[in-house]
């Protein structure tokens, strides 16, 4: 039980340093170009369990790309503003 809570913790702390560190140029770009990448080459292995690991972290990193801090997100705000 006290593992999780630390783990937990370790986590919230980590999500917290992220998003107060500034962002440096052209950060979402790398992290998409890298997860697509990962996707493409989890689509082309051969066995299931490489596949799914680089599809998933491959994913993950494009959602990363679309909603961190300076994102996707903090672009359509702005749109959504002016329009």
């Amino acid at each position: 039980m006290r593992s999780e809570r630390h783990r937990d913790s370790l986590a919230r702390q980590l999500r917290e340093i992220d998003a107060n560190r500034p962002d440096f140029p052209g950060e979402h770009l790398i992290v998409f170009g890298v997860g697509a990448l990962l996707m493409v080459a989890g689509m082309r292995s051969r066995t299931v369990l490489r596949r799914t690991l680089l599809t998933a972290v491959g994913t993950a990193l494009v959602g990363r790309a679309a909603s961190g801090t300076g994102g996707v997100a903090r672009v359509a705000r702005v749109v959504k503003r002016l329009g």
